[in-house]
C-alpha cells in the first residue's frame, strides 16, 4: 500500500523581511503550449497582488498557444541568445565587471556552463539589479537554472528552482551538476513525495532543502459533473512521445474491441510519434475507434475531457529514463469529475489513489489496462465514487492559490536568509544594457 505524507509545512517569512520579495522567473522558453502549469502559478501569484517578471532564455518555438497565456500580466523579457559572437560574449562580461564589482572573482562559478549561459546569466544579473530583483525562480533544473543560478551568484541574490521529470530522471542529466544547483540553492521545489525520494537517495546531502508543492489547478476554471450518464468513450491527452504510453492504449482499446466490448476513444495531442501510432491504429483496424486528434486549444480540451466516461494515463518509463512527475492534464480530469486509470510511475499514485481516487495498474500491462477501463465503462456508481473523492483530494491539496501561497513563503524566506549580508551594487546607478532586450507586455 503506498503511503501518502501530509501536505508539506513550509517556512513562514519572517519578522526580518520588510517587504516581500521580488521575484524574477527564468524558463527556457516562455510561452510553452505543453507548461501550463508555469503560466497556473504566475497568475496565482498575480492573483495574489504580486507580479513576477519573467525571463526567458530563448522566444517561443510553438505554433500555437493556450488562451489562458493572454492573462499573465508580469512583464516578459527575453534575454539574447542568438548571433551572439565572441566579441559579444567578452562585452557583456566587461560590462557586467563594472557595474558588479565581485564579478569577476565569482564567474570562477561558471564552470561547466557554455558561453551562451555564462553571457546570458551576466545580462540577467545587471538586469536583476536595475529590476530591484531580490529572488530568482528557476522551472526545471537545466539550462534556466544554470542561469539563474549564475545570475543570483553575481547580483547577490538567492535563486531556487523546481525540478519536474526529464530534469531529473533522464540518462543525460549530469549528476554532479544537478548536485551543485542543488546545493547552492535557497530551496529545491519537486512536484511529489516520489521525486523527493528519489533525490534524497540519489543526492543525499545536496538534495536537504528540497521541498514538494504539488502543481495546482485553478480549480474555479474546471467546474465538476458527475460521470454517471456519459458515453462509453475514453479520452486522453499528452504530447506523442514515448513516455506518455498512447502505444499501451491502442493495444488495450485493441483487446477491448476483440472481446465485443462497445466503446471509441480519443487520443488528443501531437508529437513525434503521431506517424507510428497511425500505423498501428490502422494496421490493428480500429480506424473509427480511434482518433488521434491533434494539439487543440484548453477550452475545446476541458470539454471533450468533461464529455468523457474515463480518463486513461498509460505513462511509461522511457528507454531513456525518461517519465512524467505528476501530469497536469491528470488534476484536470479529476477536477472535471472524469474517473482516471493511470500508472503507477512516480508521483501518480500519490495522485491516483487505487480505489478511492482513481484506478492504478502497472505500466506496459495491456491487459491490466484493458480490464480497468471495461469496469470503469460498465460501472457507473464506481466512476461516480472515484470522481467525488478524486475532487475533495484536489481541493484539499491541489489549489493553485494555496500552493503558490508555499511558493511565495519560500521565497520571502530565502530573501530574508541573504538580507543580513551585502548586496552588490552596480558601479553605476543608471547603466543600461548595451543592446536592447526584447520586451512583451
Amino acid at each position: 500500500m503506498t503511503t501518502h505524507t501530509p501536505a508539506t509545512t513550509l517556512p513562514r517569512p519572517t519578522s526580518q523581511i520588510t517587504r516581500p520579495a521580488k521575484v524574477g522567473y527564468v524558463v527556457k522558453r516562455y510561452p510553452r503550449f505543453s507548461e501550463t502549469f508555469i503560466v497556473n502559478e504566475i497568475l496565482a501569484h498575480e492573483a495574489a497582488g504580486r507580479l513576477v517578471d519573467i525571463f526567458s532564455l530563448y522566444p517561443p518555438n510553438d505554433t500555437h498557444f493556450q488562451d489562458v497565456i493572454s492573462r499573465v500580466r508580469s512583464r516578459v523579457t527575453y534575454l539574447p541568445a542568438e548571433g551572439l559572437r565572441a566579441a559579444d560574449l567578452w562585452s557583456g562580461l566587461e560590462q557586467t565587471g563594472r557595474d558588479l564589482p565581485k564579478f569577476w572573482v565569482q564567474l570562477s562559478d561558471a564552470h561547466g556552463a557554455t558561453a551562451r549561459e555564462v553571457f546570458q546569466a551576466a545580462w540577467l544579473a545587471r538586469l536583476v539589479i536595475k529590476g530591484g530583483i531580490t529572488h530568482l525562480h528557476a522551472h526545471f533544473g537545466t539550462a534556466a537554472t544554470t542561469v539563474a543560478r549564475l545570475a543570483a551568484r553575481f547580483a547577490g541574490i538567492p535563486y531556487s528552482f523546481t525540478a519536474h521529470a526529464k530534469d531529473i530522471f533522464h540518462e543525460e542529466v549530469d549528476p554532479a551538476d544537478l548536485r551543485r544547483k542543488m546545493s547552492d540553492a535557497s530551496t529545491v521545489i519537486t512536484v511529489s513525495d516520489y521525486n523527493v525520494a528519489h533525490l534524497n537517495r540519489e543526492h543525499g546531502a545536496a538534495a536537504q532543502r528540497v521541498q514538494r508543492v504539488y502543481n495546482g489547478l485553478h480549480l474555479d476554471q474546471f467546474p465538476f459533473t458527475s460521470p454517471q450518464a456519459r458515453p462509453r468513450r475514453v479520452v486522453t491527452v499528452g504530447r506523442l512521445i514515448e513516455k506518455k504510453g498512447f502505444s499501451v492504449l491502442v493495444d488495450a482499446v485493441h483487446v477491448l474491441r476483440n472481446e465485443g466490448v462497445e466503446l471509441t476513444c480519443e487520443i488528443i495531442g501531437s508529437g513525434e510519434l503521431e506517424p507510428a501510432l497511425r500505423s498501428q491504429i490502422q494496421a490493428l483496424g480500429l480506424d473509427g475507434h480511434i482518433e488521434l486528434s491533434g494539439a487543440l486549444p484548453q477550452g475545446e480540451v476541458i470539454r471533450r475531457v468533461a464529455s468523457a466516461a474515463v480518463f486513461a494515463a498509460p505513462c511509461v518509463v522511457g528507454r531513456d529514463g525518461n517519465a512524467d512527475g505528476l501530469p497536469t492534464v491528470l488534476l484536470e480530469a479529476m477536477a472535471l469529475g472524469t474517473p482516471c486509470v493511470g500508472t503507477d510511475v512516480t508521483g501518480i499514485p500519490e495522485l491516483l489513489r487505487h480505489g478511492d481516487t482513481g484506478w492504478l495498474v502497472k505500466q506496459h500491462d495491456v491487459e491490466g489496462l484493458a480490464s480497468a477501463l471495461h469496469r470503469l465503462l460498465e460501472d457507473a456508481e464506481l466512476r461516480v465514487r472515484l470522481a467525488a473523492r478524486a475532487r475533495t483530494l484536489l481541493e484539499a491539496e491541489f489549489d493553485v492559490h494555496r500552493n503558490a501561497a508555499l511558493l511565495r513563503a519560500l521565497f520571502d524566506a530565502g530573501s530574508a536568509a541573504m538580507s543580513s549580508g551585502p548586496v552588490p551594487r552596480p558601479g553605476s546607478p543608471t547603466f543600461v544594457p548595451e543592446r536592447e532586450t526584447a520586451v512583451v507586455r
